[in-house]
């Protein structure tokens, strides 16, 4: 459904990766008379030249509601949600306040402007959750099999009950939710790209998760064709086909390390020590379990085909190719750190058995 864009957009989140670049295109974009971002961060040196002619708001989501509706919005893009825990920003509680109780605000400054015609809310495939009971395959209508463990899939499904609420409240609004597989790219930093990055990967033992990525100039793609047209609903935004955790490991040039899987936290401050700061349940249980999910729905709906999962991450290894080399430091690092853990996951067996 193909309707005429809306002359004022509110992008939040706009000091990170994914939305200074939704708000560069919006800008580019002709149709557009104004891009308004909304964010209580400056953005870094590396995105400040994206966000020329972007009229920057230094505001938290408890701003929202006076902004938006003194700025006339047609158009709310809600992209301030983050996937880890930033320890620098208040660790979990941070994160759920930023999730959670920041897309509440939102939401609310959305439902009392009056000229609002389009909202576009980031969401994720962790709303599935990761467990033995999945199916082979996700649809939009497919309900979690299993409660998430891991924090970011818990506010997932948080913020789209959100969004129910609010298409009950204001149905002439064109909602769309946008469920993304894990990025990646040329460009992007992830903690999924940084646990790919590094050389030596912790996997589990006995697991080979089948993985699904998006490029991240197609979710760019997505979610510009969202806010300019109108496609309201809940669409999964992914590449075609599968990568085996064990190919992917293989095709990045890295050495997988299998590890117990009751050594699940430990691996998780393998990684850590390796390198990857932020890496929580909610990527730990993918790898173990592994997501796939159905696009047809976005195909039909946007007439977009996203380039597949294998092209994606082929030109993610291309541009890391230069790092894939294993020094003799960061090979003894590894192995240090992975001894250390498999002592801790032993001993605690020990203990367990001890007292049964």
């Amino acid at each position: 459904m193909v309707t005429s864009p809306p002359s004022v957009v509110v992008v939040t989140g706009v000091s990170r990766y994914l939305g200074a670049r939704v708000a560069a295109r919006l800008v580019a974009d002709s149709r557009i008379d104004r891009v308004v971002g909304l964010d209580p961060h400056d953005p870094p040196a590396r995105l400040r030249g994206l966000l020329d002619g972007v009229e920057r708001i230094r505001a938290d989501p408890r701003a929202a509601t006076e902004a938006i509706a003194e700025l006339d919005a047609e158009a709310v893009v809600h992209l301030a949600v983050t996937s880890v825990p930033d320890p620098a920003h208040g660790g979990r509680a941070g994160m759920k306040e930023q999730n959670v109780i920041g897309t509440m605000q939102v939401l609310a400054a959305a439902q009392g402007a009056p000229k609002l015609r389009k909202l576009v809310v980031r969401s994720s495939t962790a709303a599935y959750g990761a467990s033995f009971r999945d199916p082979a395959v996700f649809t939009e209508d497919t309900e979690p099999r299993a409660v998430p463990r891991g924090p970011f899939a818990r506010d997932i499904l948080d913020i789209e009950g959100y969004v129910r609420g609010f298409r009950r409240r204001r149905p002439e609004v064109a909602a769309t939710v946008l469920r993304f597989a894990p990025m990646i790219s040329l460009s992007a930093e992830t903690s999924l790209t940084r646990y790919f990055a590094q050389p030596v990967v912790p996997t589990v033992l006995g697991r080979d998760a089948r993985l699904q990525f998006v490029h991240v100039d197609d979710a760019l793609e997505v979610l510009h064709r969202s806010i300019v047209e109108d496609h309201p609903g809940t669409f999964n935004v992914a590449g075609s086909g599968v990568l085996m955790l064990s190919q992917a490991v293989r095709r990045a040039g890295r050495v997988a390390v299998p590890l117990p899987e009751t050594g699940l936290s430990t691996v998780a401050s393998l990684i850590r020590r390796l390198g990857v700061e932020q890496i929580g349940l909610d990527q730990i249980d993918l790898f173990v379990h592994g997501r796939v999910v159905d696009t047809t729905r976005l195909v039909r709906e946007f007439g977009f085909t996203p380039r597949s999962t294998e092209t994606a991450f082929e030109e993610f290894v291309e541009s890391h190719a230069a790092g894939s080399s294993l020094t003799a430091d960061r090979l003894a690092a590894a192995e240090r750190a992975i001894l250390d853990g498999v002592r801790r996951v032993r001993a605690a067996a020990d203990s367990a058995d001890s007292k049964a």
